[in-house]
């Protein structure tokens, strides 16, 4: 495959960050690959069939709109699945005037993954095989190991519960449970998952499937499609560890129902449940309480920014690896001491830095300096974020400064001293967060949207007449956001 074709993949993929946003982009287009061109083909594939399918039914006309904007000749994309051992499906996007058509050849059906390595969970009945075929776990990506999970201030508990999880052996009581992991994308959630899942396929003792919840959503619906439900239940139950990444993409009444029905009979029967995502169990707004209160009960540990002293320990490791198959990678430490400090975004935006300074000594054959380094990572030096304010610091902060307690926010006292600063609590988390009226009204207590509605208009009106009170809020404003 020429350059000329990976510059063009790369700007394509930045025309469809552009178009859908970050969130969308990260979520459906991160793991998506460019295989090849030939002619007016474009060879692209993506991991699991559920993406493919996402994309087939939602985007197909925008990938192919992106490519024919960088190269106008494109009138066909194939979109296969990466998937071990099964013959790749593919999707044609032909293009047809401001229509695309669609066609897709029937593909085998794909055996379970990452069950302890066999090819169903070990003593699994053989009459739930159709089961197993709906929950096949997903693929685990072999680099994500606790042997190349880099330590840092940031992730140090969530990693020390993930080592206790994964120590743990057949019939020990379950310390922590569920274990609930949230960061932003690309700070290692699913890195510590799959190292769970790594950990038990060496022992062999338990049971562990590794499930993302797209793959949760598609053995479910899989198997109402085939009646298949109860095997896809004993699939899952059967399993000791159970670990479900991405649970902020979980869709469907019906999916959610089945998903906390897993999530108690495990926790009932003492099997162990780790779960990814995105932001707390209580902002999950799609989840139902009891789901969001029985996630909450466990162990919830936020893995939080990296610092830039753990950027650098991430780059030199990646390095490190790296040269286990190109001996002669080598990156100058200021090089590697530049990227740790302009890159801050996340992991995904190091491991991009690094591959392209790879594909540029491996292609070119020249020493890698800081000039390249300035110029082949410039779009990935994004501006520094404003700091993003949580409801609890707000709760708690206001508190603090009007000698209450978070308790008596949330309660239905109504004294003076106590209904002004929830009123002004109120009135932060709607001005500082991007939360709805009915979430904030939820996480004060589960008060009613119309009543979070007359605190933030109430202090309004008030900030407008009383210099005083503007100036506590602005203070206040200014804590929440150093």
């Amino acid at each position: 495959m020429s350059n000329t074709h990976q510059e063009r993949w790369t700007r394509v993929k930045g025309r469809l960050r552009a178009e859908v946003g970050e969130d969308i982009f990260s979520s459906w287009f991160a793991r998506m690959e460019l295989e090849g061109v030939d002619s007016d083909t474009v060879r692209l594939s993506v991991p699991t069939r559920f993406l493919k399918s996402w994309i087939q039914s939602h985007y197909a006309e925008r990938v192919l709109a992106c490519w024919q904007g960088e190269e106008p000749l494109v009138r066909r994309i194939d979109l296969s699945v990466r998937s071990a051992g099964v013959r790749p499906a593919a999707m044609a996007i032909r293009a047809a005037g401001a229509v695309a058509a669609v066609t897709v050849r029937a593909e085998p059906s794909a055996g379970p993954i990452a069950i302890n390595g066999h090819s169903g969970p070990v003593g699994m009945p053989a009459a739930s095989s159709a089961g197993q075929d709906a929950v096949g776990g997903s693929p685990l990506d072999p680099r994500l190991t606790f042997d190349t999970f880099v330590v840092g201030r940031a992730n140090s508990l969530a990693h020390a519960a993930a080592k206790q999880v994964a120590a743990a052996r057949r019939g020990d009581p379950v310390m922590f449970n569920p274990l609930y992991v949230h960061a932003a994308v690309g700070l290692g959630k699913t890195h510590l998952l799959q190292a769970i899942a790594w950990a038990g396929n060496a022992g062999g003792e338990r049971r562990v499937l590794y499930l993302t919840a797209e793959k949760f959503v598609y053995g479910f619906v899989s198997s109402l499609r085939t009646q298949t439900t109860l095997a896809f239940k004993e699939v899952l139950r059967a399993t000791d560890v159970l670990l479900i990444d991405d649970l902020q993409f979980l869709q469907g009444k019906s999916t959610f129902a089945e998903f906390s029905h897993t999530l108690n009979a495990m926790i009932d029967a003492g099997r162990q449940v780790v779960v990814a995502a995105d932001r707390p169990p209580l902002d999950l707004e799609n989840l139902d309480d009891r789901v969001r209160s029985r996630l909450a009960g466990g162990l919830v540990v936020e893995m939080g920014s990296f610092g830039e002293d753990l950027r650098l320990e991430i780059l030199q490791s990646r390095v490190a690896c790296a040269r286990t198959h190109h001996a002669d990678f080598d990156v100058p430490a200021p090089v590697l001491s530049f990227i740790a400090k302009s890159v801050t975004h996340n992991g995904r935006d190091l491991e991009g830095a690094l591959n392209r300074l790879l594909a540029h000594s491996k292609l070119t054959g020249q020493p890698i300096t800081m000039e390249l380094a300035e110029r082949e990572i410039r779009d990935l030096v994004r501006p520094q974020e404003p700091r993003k304010v949580k409801i609890e610091e707000i709760q708690r902060i206001v508190a603090r400064r009007y000698n209450v307690s978070r308790g008596d926010l949330l309660s239905s006292r109504r004294t003076a001293n106590v209904v002004r600063p929830r009123q002004i609590a109120m009135y932060l988390a709607k001005t500082l967060t991007l939360r709805s009226l009915p979430e904030i009204g939820r996480r004060f207590g589960g008060r009613d949207h119309t009543t979070v509605l007359h605190a933030v208009r109430k202090i309004e009106n008030l900030v407008g007449n009383d210099v005083s009170l503007a100036e506590e809020i602005e203070a206040i404003k200014r804590e929440l956001q150093e």
